[in-house]
């Protein structure tokens, strides 16, 4: 009897001896970096670090002014364009009558023609041009392309807003995992849809995870790995950055 508890205690050793623990971050698994496509002077900022937003939210917009000058320019040549070809169209009209009368060679009334149809053509691209311009507008406006939290400003009213200059951080909330390291000596004691138990200690939060990444790490010299964790967040609010505890039992 008493070699048996002895086994049975010494087994229950080995497991828990076995067991990984480890500490990790909740981060969020659909993190953007909002930017602007266009260059401009940033008219007003609509949220700050911390403000929740929803998708379509207005997060800032870029004064039109770049894009009023253009899109004038380019009515001008319009204008232009539409004048040439009024004054063709006549000269066309006359040369035909000419020509029907043999007044007028036939290579004059060609390149009338020509010049007719080159004039309509360059309109046709003007106007394409225009409308590319019109579409720019709704550049100016930078809406959140889902919901979530804002984490990070980088931008202010009456600064230049510069293309692929990030501005904003949008974190979704609704999309959390858990970022931890691993050794290579314990890779082999995990594989990808495992249970996980996790422990977020500032919210008193036990629940189930499981594995769902194995990630080579950039930094060859610590040899680790990476893992990510989806995990049950049940009703708690959970905020990118919080501390976890893991604990993973070994493979049988």
């Amino acid at each position: 009897m008493i070699k048996s508890i002895f086994i049975i205690c010494i087994s229950t050793i080995y497991i828990f001896a076995n067991n990984i623990e480890l500490s990790g971050t909740v981060i969020s698994d659909n993190e953007k970096i909002i930017t602007s496509r266009n260059t401009g002077f940033i008219e007003k900022v609509y949220v700050n670090e911390g403000s929740f937003v929803k998708k379509g939210d207005l997060l800032y917009e870029i004064d039109s002014s770049n894009i009023d000058s253009l899109k004038q320019e380019t009515l001008l040549n319009i204008k232009i364009q539409e004048n040439k070809l009024a004054n063709i169209q006549i000269n066309y009209n006359r040369y035909k009558r000419l020509y029907n009368q043999d007044l007028v060679p036939k290579y004059d009334l060609e390149q009338l023609e020509l010049n007719l149809l080159n004039i309509k053509n360059m309109i046709l691209i003007t106007k394409s041009k225009l409308k590319e311009i019109d579409f720019q507008y709704n550049y100016l406006k930078i809406k959140a392309a889902n919901d979530g939290l804002i984490i990070k400003k980088s931008i202010k009213a009456g600064e230049i807003s510069m293309p692929g200059v990030p501005a904003l951080i949008l974190t979704d909330l609704s999309n959390l995992k858990i970022k931890t390291d691993i050794s290579e000596n314990n890779l082999e004691k995990v594989k990808i849809n495992q249970e996980v138990k996790v422990f977020i200690p500032s919210i008193d939060l036990e629940t189930k995870g499981k594995i769902d990444a194995i990630i080579p790490n950039i930094n060859t010299v610590t040899h680790s790995f990476i893992l990510k964790i989806s995990f049950d967040k049940k009703e708690f609010v959970i905020y990118p950055g919080m501390y976890t505890k893991l604990l993973i039992e070994p493979l049988e």
